[in-house]
């Protein structure tokens, strides 16, 4: 296995495409659009609910599409894949800077929440995973590292920024940025990887796996999705109510954005530990534990108002959200194999965003409703408990099945073509 400096050296192409597309990503991710919250409502007379409900509805509009085109990535060379989605993705941002109706700032939301949010890292995870075999885990992270260096770096640069020119002309300027980034995304992404060898191969057929028929008729992939939506739904509700939590505890307006400096460190530290951990041990044998990092940090939020509880709930969401990310990219390929990844893998996006959709929509319901939100932290605290539980069994039942097709001498004992 070489070491992580060699492999950085040797696979920098393949890497950087997938830095990028993450990096690109960050735009219509949640904790991105909600540091717009306030300003959004305000000019458009919004309550928390209101444009929860906006939010979640652009957002659930997106996972459905998602699941249709999706599947594009097997079909369509990576080049032409983001040739589309970038464009797109800065006319979602335009959309959003020049939004004066209701109307528009939805179309604005669902543009930046099924290019951004959804087709974008869906593709990244999706070309990690047909590119990379046995360094899977490690190109998955250091891919990521892309979404965690515009966590860190984003919220304060949009605080200073939105000071300075605005909040339309932020996103005016996001747009052109992502123009400019297009055309290294285009000249990277030109070729493809052949697993095993590293070097690129024009039409190259990836090798076998299940069907997305097949993954869908499967019960431990539905459990597993159960499992893995956790991070997107509890960090996409916490994130975009951050004004709230803030307001209603009467911390300083800019304390939850100091916080995304601890949250990015510790995520960028456990992502590079992940990526070696699950080519050591696989994936599957990280879920049952990846989320109890999560779990404590929920509680210590919901039961401490100091000002430390931020820093101490983004702290340990950074060592979940470090592991999850490349067990996003890796435990799919380990269970269902690559040659339908893409279309397997738009299911799970969309679920994914379905969740991040749904969070911060109930959540403004439940706030609207004055249901304390500390109540609301506590419960999905025990969600993240609940669903570590439920991931024992689920690896136990995937490992069992895998070993029994491995004795029965059926392809390699991940799965088949159907």
């Amino acid at each position: 296995m070489p070491s992580y400096p060699r492999f950085l050296v040797t696979e920098r192409r393949w890497l950087a495409s997938g830095f990028l597309l993450f990096g690109c990503s960050s735009f219509g991710q949640t904790f991105f659009v909600s540091l717009f919250s306030a300003d959004i409502r305000a000019e458009h007379g919004l309550s928390h609910g209101a444009f929860g409900s906006l939010f979640m509805v652009a957002t659930l509009a997106s996972a459905l599409v998602l699941t249709q085109v999706g599947r594009v990535v097997d079909l369509l060379p990576a080049r032409t894949v983001v040739l589309v989605t970038v464009p797109l993705l800065a006319a979602g941002a335009a959309a959003m800077a020049s939004a004066t109706h209701v109307a528009v700032l939805v179309a604005a939301l669902f543009a930046l929440r099924l290019f951004g949010q959804g087709l974008m890292p869906h593709t990244a995870f999706t070309l990690t995973g047909r590119w990379f075999d046995r360094g899977r885990g490690r190109a998955t992270s250091v891919s990521t590292l892309g979404l965690n260096t515009a966590e860190a770096v984003l919220p304060l640069l949009v605080v200073g920024a939105v000071a300075v020119a605005g909040w339309r002309e932020t996103w005016w300027l996001v747009a052109a940025g992502l123009m400019v980034l297009l055309w290294p995304l285009a000249a990277l992404t030109g070729r493809e990887r052949v697993p095993g060898t590293g070097s690129g191969a024009a039409g190259a057929r990836p090798p076998g796996g299940w069907t997305r028929r097949a993954a869908l008729l499967d019960p431990a992939f539905h459990l597993l999705l159960a499992v893995m939506a956790a991070p997107a739904l509890i960090g996409n509700t916490v994130f975009f109510h951050q004004a709230h939590l803030v307001e209603s505890r009467g911390w300083a307006p800019a304390l939850f954005a100091s916080a995304f400096v601890v949250y990015a460190v510790l995520t960028v530290v456990f992502n590079l530990v992940g990526g070696f951990l699950v080519d050591r041990f696989t994936a599957l044998r990280l879920t049952p534990v990846f989320l109890l990092p999560l779990a404590c940090g929920l509680l210590v939020l919901a039961a401490a108002e100091g000002p430390w509880s931020v820093f101490a709930f983004m702290a340990l969401y950074g060592v979940t959200n470090g592991l999850s990310l490349g067990l996003f990219g890796t435990v799919w390929p380990e269970v269902y194999g690559v040659r339908h990844l893409g279309s397997i893998r738009s299911v799970v996006v969309a679920v994914l965003v379905f969740a991040s959709a749904a969070g911060p929509g109930a959540a403004g319901l439940l706030i609207d409703a004055d249901v304390p939100f500390s109540a609301q932290v506590a419960a999905l605290g025990a969600y993240c408990l609940a669903a570590s539980a439920v991931a024992v069994q689920v690896v136990r039942t995937v490992r069992t099945r895998a070993r029994a097709r491995a004795d029965d001498g059926v392809g390699d004992g991940i799965g088949v073509d159907g």
